[in-house]
């Protein structure tokens, strides 16, 4: 998916109100600290240091805008906003971030989707159910949602499988992906996913793959 690929830097923001309005569609990153967010970004769009990965997690506390588009043309928009959940994080600040976001994903009027990155070795915290109450009600309008169980490399086969099956209850009528940056596991299906999301005009004009007759004769022995 190449498309992924001309991920640039649009803006950041400290407050709700500094972002843009936009009328592109946007899909929202979110996740806890060092869940993996910003290398899974950084995998799907090839670019090592799109995402900023702070080496004090918590301490990013902007929200993100990357652009995406062939040929200069924008024509979807990613949003990485701050890690939650950092033990070492004033609480204040943390009060502060969870209001910010909260706006932003109860009130951001461009808002397609939603991605939350999870690692299925610990699964969905008490603040990642906090989040998926936030944002229910924009999902049963029809907001996309996906979870991403970042790290699959680290699970065993029998792990990954019972790791999708909690996720998949959990999320609510989302979808649900196993990824591995170091694997590259799941990079094209994710990839594909937030395309059909941001594309639906053109996804389902696609013409389908095309099927053999129905009254093809078998083959004879010779």
């Amino acid at each position: 998916m190449g498309w992924m690929h001309t991920a640039r830097f649009l803006t950041t923001a400290a407050q709700l109100h500094h972002l843009p309005a936009l009328d592109t569609p946007e899909i929202a990153f979110v996740g806890r600290s060092n869940a993996g967010k910003s290398t899974c970004i950084n995998t799907l769009t090839q670019q090592k240091q799109l995402a900023f990965a702070s080496k004090k997690p918590g301490r990013t506390q902007h929200i993100n805008l990357f652009a995406l588009g062939k040929q200069g043309i924008t024509d979807a928009v990613l949003a990485d906003l701050p890690g939650y959940g950092y033990a070492a994080v004033a609480k204040m600040d943390k009060l502060r971030w969870q209001q910010v976001m909260a706006n932003y994903l109860v009130s951001r009027e461009n808002l397609t989707g939603i991605v939350m990155m999870c690692d299925p070795r610990h699964g969905l915290t008490d603040l990642d159910d906090i989040l998926l109450e936030v944002i229910r009600p924009r999902v049963e309008q029809g907001l996309k949602f996906l979870i991403i169980l970042t790290k699959a490399d680290k699970l065993t086969r029998a792990e990954q499988a019972k790791a999708l099956s909690i996720a998949r209850l959990q999320a609510g009528g989302g979808e649900v992906k196993l990824f591995s940056a170091l694997k590259k596991q799941g990079v094209d299906e994710v990839a594909k996913l937030l395309w059909d999301w941001t594309h639906p005009v053109e996804s389902a004009a696609a013409p389908a793959p095309a099927e053999p007759p129905e009254d093809e004769p078998e083959a004879l022995d010779e």
